[in-house]
């Protein structure tokens, strides 16, 4: 009896995930991007939000860390909107200058990601995928903000992704997608500010390590974030109507 209520559970899952949705009027895209950008350009709004563009920020130093061989201590959010990883391995090297370049693109490279499954109706699969990268994540958040804003970042996701209609999922799926991607280039615009400061910033870091300008850098993450931008942008959008002028 459990085994079977067990394979009829498994099969719901999967059914939900290898669903595809159908894409919802050029209006719905539009007004998400626009929504998403007045949420990334209202600074009080941006103050709170940010820390969703932090978490894809740590996650990217995080994953490239462990994929070029160096032990993963941690990662700390913090109530700034500010977040530190921690990795144990030389200080120096290749490993070192691609987990340092990680963070910047991250957030606009998730962002890219999701335009990706929405742009192929995989509306469910990309909100999934999302919180089991969060679900994840909570392994290795070493602080209690940290914990909590992972924590509540999933839980909407999910609660979305399980209760909400397939209107309302659309509408946050492409709102997300959206706000990584202009957020993921509002944080780059954010990080030459922080570098002006010198505050040790990734740039600061990376011109330490390569002894390329720290302004390169910012130059190099705001090239890579304006790309993701249109191209998941584009993805999100779908191909423009054919014009027939014959």
């Amino acid at each position: 009896m459990y085994l079977s209520e067990w394979a009829s559970s498994a099969s719901s899952v999967t059914d939900r995930l290898s669903e595809v949705s159908p894409p919802p009027p050029l209006w719905v895209v539009v007004a998400t991007g626009v929504a998403a950008l007045v949420l990334v350009s209202y600074p009080p709004v941006w103050r709170v939000l940010r820390t969703i563009v932090t978490i894809a920020h740590e996650v990217g130093h995080a994953v490239v860390a462990v994929l070029t061989g160096r032990t993963l201590r941690g990662i700390r959010l913090h109530s700034d909107t500010s977040g530190v990883t921690v990795s144990r391995g030389k200080p120096y090297g290749l490993g070192m200058i691609l987990t340092t370049m990680a963070g910047y693109p991250a957030p606009s490279a998730v962002g890219l990601g999701c335009a990706a499954l929405l742009g192929v109706g995989r509306l469910t699969l990309m909100l999934w995928v999302v919180v089991a990268a969060l679900a994840i994540l909570l392994f290795v958040i070493r602080n209690l903000f940290g914990f909590l804003a992972v924590v509540v970042t999933g839980a909407v996701t999910l609660g979305v992704s399980w209760y909400g209609t397939v209107v309302w999922q659309g509408v946050f799926g492409y709102a997300v997608a959206w706000f990584l991607l202009i957020g993921g280039l509002r944080a780059v615009v954010e990080l030459q500010r922080v570098r002006v400061r010198g505050d040790g910033s990734d740039a600061d870091q990376l011109a330490n390590l390569t002894r390329l300008p720290g302004l390169l850098w910012v130059v190099v993450f705001a090239a890579a974030s304006l790309a993701a931008l249109i191209a998941g942008g584009g993805l999100l959008l779908g191909p423009l109507p054919q014009v027939n002028f014959t």
